[in-house]
């Protein structure tokens, strides 16, 4: 079960903190008050533990909402309307993957840009959450798999919308002293929730529509109650940024690579890294039904144990390694080591037929998955080109996401039938390729990144 994360920079005066970052769950100050349109800089003051509660509970609501659909549900659909037809999971997430791809910087500079009472990110935790519910509603009842894929767009949207705008409060809000730790924190949110939730779908499974609505009911309902309980504070006093254009759309999709080296080697390495990832857990329902031969609609409770032994095991690395990176002001070494655990996890997946051999396997990868999130989006938050458009280049961050998790399931439907036998997949070469592309992405981030330890 994957969930992963993602990064910040500058120096700010306690006069601008005040004036651009109003501490969570406070008033912020009636239109008209400020001196002088504020700048966006970066945070100094700490937020408090129950900011980083509420945010990690909105974290968990984001990632069930996502994550059952996209690891238990759509294959739970495929196996009724197409059985045998495995192949079609990764056109649907793949092809939901490239949409939001498409219009993911747009939702950035948008946000960036909002003037509100309610801030610049949480009208568009709404709109995700309404999109969301809607795709969910859709795939539940959808008689075919076109409309499947057409409410998993609209699902898959809308909850990226929310995740993006929970992590772009994180690079406004957390100074660099509690980016490591916070970042733990609501990664293993990330961890832990899709294995509860399709621990409810599966309490559900007799009805497939309820095994979409319920975890995104749950989803939805977190994620509305964090800003109604620790508002984000007005935006309306920041400077206005220039309109959006067609041209500042278009240049939003990338940013100048000479410029800001470590944020394009970070880039990179974390693009390979999500290629191994998602080679490697797209199919996890279908892989654990062939290799424990089991249908596919009784997997889910294998799924959710697996997963829970392994939330377990990664929860408690994911926090070391966060506090420690914060501690010891070290962040590269902690994502080297993680590459190095998730190739040690792929070899034993890869080799497994027996359910003790899994959950190694499984234990491994799902660890050095939170531990890579975890450290990486402290880096990320650490080397942000510019404050004032966190959105946008948090936008640009999750292009080295979206697009292995739209382009891997397409060419992992693919690898998969390679030297596949009769109506079994190949997954042994799934598993090695997925391999050797995390450690790869691991080398790259740990080696090149030069601004931070």
């Amino acid at each position: 079960m994957v969930s992963p994360n993602e990064p910040d920079p500058t120096a700010r005066t306690a006069a601008g903190i005040a004036a651009a970052q109003p501490t969570p769950g406070a008033q912020a100050e009636p239109d008209g008050l400020d001196a002088a349109p504020a700048a966006v800089q970066e945070p100094q003051a700490p937020v408090s533990r129950s900011y980083i509660f509420w945010l990690m509970l909105a974290s968990f609501g984001a990632s069930m909402a996502m994550m059952v659909p996209l690891s238990y549900g759509i294959a739970v659909r495929i196996s009724e309307l197409a059985p045998g037809h495995e192949e079609v999971l990764g056109y649907i997430t793949g092809t939901a993957q490239l949409i939001y791809l498409v219009i993911s910087p747009m939702i950035g500079i948008w946000s960036d840009r909002v003037r509100s009472r309610l801030g610049r990110r949480t009208p568009f935790i709404f709109l995700g959450v309404g999109i969301g519910l809607i795709g969910l509603i859709v795939m539940g009842l959808a008689p075919d798999l076109l409309i499947v894929g057409a409410g998993w767009v609209l699902g898959m949207s809308g909850w990226s919308i929310c995740g993006a705008a929970i992590q772009t409060l994180q690079a406004d809000k957390l100074p660099e002293s509690q980016r490591g730790k916070v970042s733990a924190l609501t990664g293993l949110m990330t961890q832990i929730a899709p294995v509860l939730g399709i621990g409810v779908a599966y309490a559900v499974s007799s009805s497939t529509f309820l095994v979409f609505l319920v975890p995104g009911v749950i989803g939805a309902v977190l994620l509305a109650i964090f800003p109604l309980i620790k508002p984000e504070g007005s935006s309306k006093h920041l400077a206005k940024t220039d309109t959006v254009t067609v041209g500042s759309v278009v240049r939003s999709y990338g940013f100048n690579v000479r410029k800001y080296p470590d944020f394009a080697w970070n880039w990179l390495g974390r693009f390979v890294f999500f290629i191994g990832l998602y080679f490697n857990t797209t199919f996890g329902t279908f892989f654990y039904a062939q290799r424990l031969d089991l249908p596919v609609r009784e997997v889910a409770g294998v799924v959710a144990t697996i997963g829970m032994l392994g939330v377990v095991a990664a929860a408690g690395l994911a926090l070391l390694g966060g506090f420690l990176s914060d501690k010891l002001k070290r962040r590269r070494l902690f994502v080297l080591i993680a590459s190095l655990l998730f190739v040690a996890g792929a070899l034993a997946e890869a080799f497994a037929w027996s359910l003790p051999q899994l959950i190694i396997g499984a234990v491994l990868m799902q660890t050095a998955i939170a531990v890579f999130a975890t450290v990486d989006q402290a880096i990320i938050f650490a080397i942000l080109p510019n404050r004032e458009e966190a959105g946008r280049y948090m936008a640009v961050v999750a292009f080295a996401q979206k697009i292995p998790s739209a382009v891997a399931p397409l060419l992992a439907s693919v690898v998969i039938t390679l030297g596949a036998t009769g109506a079994e997949k190949n997954y042994t070469i799934l598993y090695l390729t997925g391999a050797v592309l995390a450690l790869l992405g691991g080398i790259i981030v740990s080696t090149k990144v030069k601004a931070v330890r």
